[in-house]
């Protein structure tokens, strides 16, 4: 699904959210910046998708020698993103790889940096996710998890799910031409575990000091922790 949907990804995040996306990303990254800034850093950017997260943490890389990937398992997203960062000239350079978030392909405690923004929500078991997380994070190491809930308010509860069960799906099935997948994203939200939930299995995974933040009228969580 997600592979069908590579060509129109990026104008439909942009499109559906009025752009806040970009700033969403933009202030996950400058939430780590004294991460981001030490030499050497090493960070993983997981369900990657077109590497629009990946691109906002190099922007706030400061060591030339700092390692970044992207890792996804829909091809066809990881062929956009390395398009895009083909195409900046930053440095340091991002790697994209295929991978599977349940297995990933890394030694244990590889990262000092554990990202991913709108994935986390699609894997198929949240508990092996997080500790596939917790395995390659580096003691010390922090993790942050970006994903859409749903808001506290009841007047902005039901604008949101109005605009989230009713509109989203057409206008994405239409722009998109595959209206399975914008059906499917206002469900998987629903189904998705609320902030102090996601934050009580986090913990239960052996993460320290879990903070959960709700943005932009609660319609999105950031959930930040360590190893």
């Amino acid at each position: 699904m997600f592979s069908r949907i590579a060509p129109r990804y990026d104008l439909l995040n942009h499109l559906l959210s009025l752009r806040f996306d970009v700033a969403w990303r933009k202030r996950l990254a400058r939430r780590f910046r004294s991460v981001l800034a030490r030499p050497d850093v090493r960070i993983l950017d997981l369900c990657c998708g077109t590497g629009d997260l990946a691109l906002a943490l190099a922007a706030e890389v400061r060591s030339p020698s700092a390692i970044i990937l992207g890792a996804d398992f829909a091809y066809p997203m990881l062929e956009r993103a390395k398009e895009k960062a083909g195409g900046t000239g930053r440095r340091p350079s991002i790697e994209f790889l295929e991978a599977d978030a349940l297995a990933l392909p890394f030694a244990d405690q590889s990262f000092d940096l554990v990202t991913t923004a709108f994935g986390f929500r699609n894997l198929a078991n949240y508990a092996a996710g997080l500790a596939e997380l917790y395995r390659v994070l580096r003691p010390g190491g922090s993790v942050a998890i970006l994903e859409f809930t749903e808001p506290q308010s009841a007047f902005f509860g039901r604008v949101f799910r109005f605009y989230f069960h009713r509109i989203l799906p057409k206008l994405g099935g239409i722009v998109s031409g595959n209206a399975q997948a914008y059906g499917y994203l206002p469900g998987s939200v629903a189904r998705f575990p609320r902030p102090a939930e996601l934050a009580g299995l986090m913990g239960r995974h052996g993460f320290t000091q879990v903070h959960a933040e709700r943005w932009t009228g609660g319609i999105v969580a950031l959930h930040t922790a360590q190893r």
